[in-house]
């Protein structure tokens, strides 16, 4: 096994500017505070039972599993905007489920449809949405920026 099955997790939002695309990213993760981390993308599923917890400084180039959405541009002027919710139930022997959104528009928008996601994927489960943690972020391009948000999962 690679990674453990987490049980904390902890959101984190980040937006920067940058000398390119890639560069911006960067500093977005800089930003959100994973930027000197390994990230291993993961889908969207919170492990039952994980429990909410302030972020916390990550180890140097840790592998680090994170469900997160990003978006770039290199139009100033250009807003552009990421987010992730997650829905927990009041089961704490089903999981929670992660939803990202990206997006060149509002952070208004962005949120709106991030939260609609959550809801849909309980209504397809049949399971009822118990509480919703959100984090979108956003930011006006004034070169080249991205935004980033993530749901970090931690042991």
């Amino acid at each position: 096994m690679i990674i453990k099955t987490p049980d904390k997790y902890f959101l984190v939002k980040g937006y920067a500017e940058g000398d390119t695309e890639l560069n911006a990213f960067d500093n977005a993760l800089l930003a959100a505070g994973v930027g000197n981390t390994n990230l291993v993308r993961m889908s969207s599923i919170l492990p039952p039972a994980a429990k909410l917890i302030e972020p916390i400084q990550l180890p140097f180039g840790a592998l680090v599993p994170i469900a997160y959405a990003d978006e770039s541009s290199t139009v100033p002027g250009t807003v552009v905007c990421a987010g992730v919710a997650l829905g927990v139930t009041a089961n704490p022997l089903l999981p929670g489920v992660i939803m990202e959104h990206h997006m060149v528009g509002s952070e208004a928008e962005c949120r709106e449809i991030v939260i609609k996601k959550v809801e849909s994927a309980f209504q397809v489960r049949g399971w009822d949405l118990a509480d919703m943690k959100i984090a979108v972020t956003s930011g006006k391009v004034e070169s080249i920026g991205a935004a980033f948000a993530g749901v970090v999962l931690w042991t």
